[in-house]
């Protein structure tokens, strides 16, 4: 049996999605691109050109809930299928867009270099337990216009794993749409085996950006799968209520919906979020406290109950170090989410209110990953019925190290953690060094990085991976890349 935890009864994710739709036809959305308004009101809804503002209808909702489809697949760089968001299945990718890196050395904070980002990419590329790649931090050696596309640009060529990725301006979906031609070949390959996930984030509350509503359209177009990251702060930007933040986030989700199935019926999507409490103590958005996960929980049984996949940015910390902090949030965070049965895990490596990663955290992460995915597959009885012949041959034998029943079942039963975890006794560990968590992951980083084998996409997409970027860097007056190792 498939252990579950569940926080909303059926007639309270009623209650929830009809305040949602209440809110969205009679308060409505401002939304700031012109052509999408004109969209909606082709279709029915209320719009108001001069304030950038529309209602929505309940037909038009429940059309654009009626051509969702209720699963989807990603495939990595060589079309291999990777992910099956579908069910409860389980699947964690690292947080995204960082502005810093914690530095093992100094412990301190830093800008990230690109040299960090393919570090970063080669040891993603051999975490077994991680499915995807994010676009995980900002390197700060290019220009800032091609932030977004540069760090895609690294992620294909450096790592196998399918992207979750986004982006803060409208012209660099174009280039970044062309890489993912450039992997795949055509727009009907692309479509039939997505490479990528682009994360779209409407502004609370219920404000869609020119940026945010184009994207979510470029996506649907060219059937590029969004995780809709809505993110209400309960207190500040949302009721201060557990209740009305879910509200809050059920109708801010739902927009995205309408303007995603509306573009094109059937366009793939996560019915995703980064909500959070707002820790009026110190005026910060803790992701790693109980509520915020509670929160992401309750969002997920909403999206099911809609029959859409799911994601949320849970199992990370607000931590500044790699400490016990940073273990008890993430490693809750991961569980729960797990149990919840939340499709796709945003949060591996990140600390510091989303704001910095660290490729030792990210190694720890993997770990806590591997556990919980241990944790959802349940207990089942594996030739344990009857009984009493292994009772007889332990009491005869005095252990069952070796029985035919040990060796076939225990990889299946026990999960064994790496290197960065220890179990050894006492003893043994200090002949190993006495080395404690973090240095272990530092280890562990530095035999990642030295062991990587590189990706085997052929030469003729990495040419033309390196031509599209060159020329995107050129455009914003860089004329060349920073050296790549």
């Amino acid at each position: 049996m498939r252990p579950k935890v569940k926080f909303l009864t059926e007639q309270l994710i009623m209650d929830i999605l009809a305040e949602a739709f209440e809110i969205l036809c009679k308060l409505g959305v401002e939304l700031h691109n012109k052509s999408v308004l004109e969209m909606l009101s082709d279709h029915g809804c209320n719009v108001d050109m001069g304030k950038m503002h529309v209602n929505f209808t309940e037909e038009v909702i429940n059309k654009a809930l009626k051509s969702a489809e209720g699963e989807f697949k990603l495939y990595d760089i060589h079309g291999n299928q990777t992910h099956d968001f579908s069910g409860d299945n389980v699947h964690f990718t690292p947080g995204s867009a960082a502005l810093n890196i914690l530095d093992h050395e100094t412990k301190k904070l830093r800008k990230p270099l690109t040299q960090d980002y393919i570090d970063y990419a080669k040891i993603l590329n051999q975490l077994p337990y991680i499915a995807s790649q994010s676009t995980a931090f900002i390197p700060s050696d290019v220009a800032a216009q091609i932030s977004d596309s540069y760090r895609m640009f690294l992620s294909l060529l450096y790592c196998e794993k399918p992207v979750v990725t986004g982006t803060f301006t409208i012209e660099s979906f174009e280039v970044m749409k062309d890489f993912q031609l450039a992997v795949r070949g055509s727009e009907k390959a692309l479509k039939e085996k997505p490479l990528a996930i682009f994360s779209c984030c409407p502004t609370s509350p219920l404000k869609f950006s020119d940026v945010t509503s184009q994207n979510v359209v470029d996506c649907a177009k060219y059937g590029i799968p969004v995780e809709f990251i809505s993110m209400p702060l309960s207190g500040f930007m949302a009721p201060v209520t557990l209740t009305g933040t879910v509200i809050q986030h059920t109708a801010e989700t739902l927009s995205g919906i309408v303007i995603s199935q509306l573009t094109n019926p059937g366009a793939p999507m996560l019915y995703g979020g980064s909500p959070a409490i707002f820790d009026v103590r110190y005026e910060t958005t803790p992701m790693g406290a109980i509520e915020t996960m509670m929160i992401d929980c309750a969002n997920n049984e909403i999206g099911k109950y809609l029959g859409l996949p799911t994601q949320a940015y849970i199992s990370l910390s607000d931590s500044k170090q790699l400490d016990a902090q940073a273990g008890l949030e993430t490693g809750i965070g991961a569980t729960l989410a797990a149990l919840a049965g939340i499709n796709n895990l945003s949060g591996p490596g990140m600390l510091d209110f989303e704001s910095c990663q660290s490729l030792e955290k990210l190694i720890v992460d993997n770990e806590i990953c591997g556990m919980t995915l241990r944790l959802v597959q349940g207990i089942e009885p594996k030739e344990d019925f009857p009984s009493l012949p292994h009772f007889e041959e332990l009491l005869q034998e005095q252990h069952l190290l070796i029985s035919k029943h040990s060796r076939k079942y225990l990889r299946d039963e026990h999960y064994f953690p790496g290197t960065v975890i220890d179990r050894a006794n006492r003893a043994r560990w200090q002949e190993e060094g006495a080395l404690f968590l973090e240095d272990r992951a530092n280890n562990e980083v530095k035999r990642l990085i030295s062991e990587y084998t590189p990706s085997e996409i052929s030469d003729d997409i990495r040419n033309e991976l390196v031509k599209l970027m060159e020329a995107e860097a050129k455009r914003y007056g860089q004329d060349t890349l920073p050296e790549r190792l």
